[in-house]
């Protein structure tokens, strides 16, 4: 059979930190050369998987004038299906222009996040207007949990299958011979934003000086953390930044527990990786992530209170942070990204086949 000829909206470009258009390059990566001839764009330097994968083209962009470029590959392209369309402004054109067009291609679009975004204060509203006009309209929507799927039939009573994102549970391994510390590690990773509570962990480190704790990631929130941890005369803190993937490793298997507190997302990446590389991990249940099986892997807490109670609870007992942290490694495989690119070739194979059909008749 022909390969199916897809276009991924998302860049090739090696270490990009934009979880989304890494979670496109783990998929790309692993997709069966022979069934799959893919067409990516690139800015810079294409991750190696990419770049040496039979049956890939790269689109090489410019400094100017990208989105006219991505504009003309969408109209034009060779290709039978659009996946990962991101929010842009090539996207939004293209949605307006297809039916024009009467291009019948299949697009499909992810949704990773909690689909009430006009709740959220620090999201740009014209970013929001940009997200419904791409994105929300695609002709196949893909949640990337149940929490997110409900949530975007709620908001904007849409339907969606649910594809989860995944974790390469080959590279994010554990540590299980690294000598032990004399203090415990806590580790947050995530941007540096108001929703994701980075500061949650100053205040833990105020509150439990036997441990560290360390913060990876940047964004908005940056100064005022800084500010906060020399306020309070912190030594047990470390802002780290944004970090290479090996770096990061490096900081999972060396820390003791992952302290997530996030109240607004969709399934993080950085849970899984966490849990991958033998970590137990708390989190909130606001938004129940499936990859957090409460008192099994980590915990679920449904307040500060509860997030400081269940990290004193894993900070005074090393065995139940190996209990779990073991419990969740075993569970991170079920999500290994090997599985879930799985899931997309069958849903690349049975839309060609449709679309192949119907040109036939």
């Amino acid at each position: 059979m022909e390969p199916v000829r897809i276009l991924v909206d998302s860049f090739a470009d090696a270490g990009l930190p934009n979880a989304q258009m890494g979670n496109a390059r783990e998929i790309v990566a692993r997709l069966d050369p022979g069934r799959f001839h893919i067409s990516m764009f690139a800015l810079g330097r294409p991750d190696a998987r990419i770049a040496g994968r039979e049956n890939t083209r790269l689109i090489q962009l410019p400094e100017r004038r990208q989105t006219v470029r991505i504009l003309r590959e969408f109209l034009w392209g060779r290709h039978e299906l659009l996946f990962y369309m991101k929010s842009a402004p090539a996207s939004r054109w293209y949605v307006s222009l297809r039916k024009n067009w009467n291009d019948c291609r299949p697009t499909i679009g992810t949704i990773e996040s909690q689909c009430d975004c006009r709740n959220e204060p620090t999201l740009d509203p014209e970013g929001i207007r940009l997200w419904e006009q791409s994105v929300l309209r695609c002709d196949y929507l893909y949640s990337n949990s149940g929490s997110v799927q409900k949530s975007l039939e709620r908001e904007y009573g849409l339907r969606s299958e649910i594809i989860p994102t995944g974790v390469d549970t080959n590279f994010f391994v554990p540590r299980w011979d690294r000598p032990s510390h004399s203090r415990a590690r806590v580790l947050f990773v995530g941007s540096l934003r108001t929703y994701k509570q980075p500061q949650i962990l100053i205040e833990a480190a105020a509150q439990f000086p036997q441990a560290d704790f360390r913060i990876a990631g940047d964004g908005p929130l940056a100064p005022e953390l800084k500010r906060r941890i020399a306020e309070l005369q912190l030594r047990n803190v470390s802002l780290l930044g944004l970090l290479s993937a090996e770096k990061l490793r490096e900081e999972y298997q060396g820390s003791d527990i992952f302290l997530f507190p996030s109240k607004w997302e969709g399934s993080p990446k950085v849970i899984l990786e966490a849990a991958a590389c033998g970590l137990p991990v708390i989190a909130r249940n606001a938004y129940s992530p499936e990859t957090v099986l409460n008192g099994v892997t980590g915990y679920l807490a449904a307040s500060e209170e509860e997030i400081f109670d269940y990290l004193r609870c894993l900070l005074e007992n090393p065995a139940l942070r190996l209990e779990l942290g073991r419990n969740g490694r075993r569970h991170s495989e079920e999500y290994d990204w090997c599985l879930i690119t799985r899931q997309w070739e069958g849903v690349f194979l049975q839309l060609s086949r449709q679309g192949r059909a119907r040109k036939a008749s």
